[in-house]
């Protein structure tokens, strides 16, 4: 996919406005295991890695992989192969076997792993204002999973990635000027941080989906969101989306 050299937050796939004027609400929605299941990735990686070079090199991987996360704040598959694969080369590993790697990882048919109805969430979201996808990831994978999941498209190039997106109110506020947000996330904590910055003009929105959002000891932390729903689909049956007090 070319990605045409432009302002994101003024313009459209096509070059378009994204919005000739400012919305009332504005519907921002995460991708992993809120639209996207993110936990079924990593399960599908481990397996793939556990068969074709034993549970102890993939051990390694994960070892890379939690270590590079805590450093940078946000999971980086592909740094964490760089890692992996230049501790497995000092082992003797086979260099083209862990290049073979980035290619699963890249090529991963990930709009099968978007959550039954998520599309339909988004159609339904639309009814009522814009769509934007907001997720925080690297520059590269994460990218590249919402444009192959199919939810690059479906919210009209409006995505937005940053390391660590609860501090980026004032970007996205300027991206996408609104006078109510809503907020769609598994991460509890997120929604809480974001609220405090927003107070009353955000709605939070919690998907008990994935392992963050159904770890009660991390749950129990803060305070409960404006909305909590079971899964992402049940999203089409909310109509009323008028600013919480």
């Amino acid at each position: 996919m070319a990605y045409p050299e432009r302002d994101a937050c003024s313009q459209g796939p096509m070059g378009t406005p994204f919005m000739t004027q400012q919305p009332g609400t504005i519907f921002l929605i995460d991708v992993d295991n809120t639209l996207l299941d993110n936990d079924g990735v990593v399960g599908d990686l481990r397996a793939h890695l556990e068969e074709a070079f034993g549970t102890e090199s993939a051990n390694r991987y994960w070892t890379a992989f939690e270590t590079l996360r805590s450093e940078l704040g946000y999971v980086d598959y592909l740094g964490a192969l760089q890692r992996y694969r230049a501790e497995e080369s000092k082992r003797g590993m086979s260099d083209s076997r862990l290049l073979l790697m980035s290619g699963f990882l890249i090529d991963y048919p990930f709009a099968d792993r978007l959550y039954p109805g998520a599309l339909d969430a988004l159609k339904h979201l639309r009814r009522h204002g814009p769509t934007v996808i907001l997720s925080d990831g690297d520059v590269v994978f994460q990218p590249r999973k919402v444009q192959r999941s199919g939810l690059w498209d479906a919210v009209e190039g409006r995505v937005l990635i940053y390391v660590h997106k609860e501090q980026m109110l004032d970007t996205i506020e300027e991206c996408h000027p609104a006078a109510h947000y809503v907020m769609v996330d598994d991460k509890l904590r997120l929604l809480s941080a974001m609220k405090a910055i927003w107070g009353p003009r955000l709605t939070t929105v919690f998907v008990r989906q994935g392992h963050y959002a159904l770890d009660e000891q991390a749950i129990a932390a803060y305070a409960p969101a404006d909305i909590t729903i079971e899964r992402i689909g049940d999203l089409i049956q909310i109509d009323d989306w008028a600013p919480k007090t």
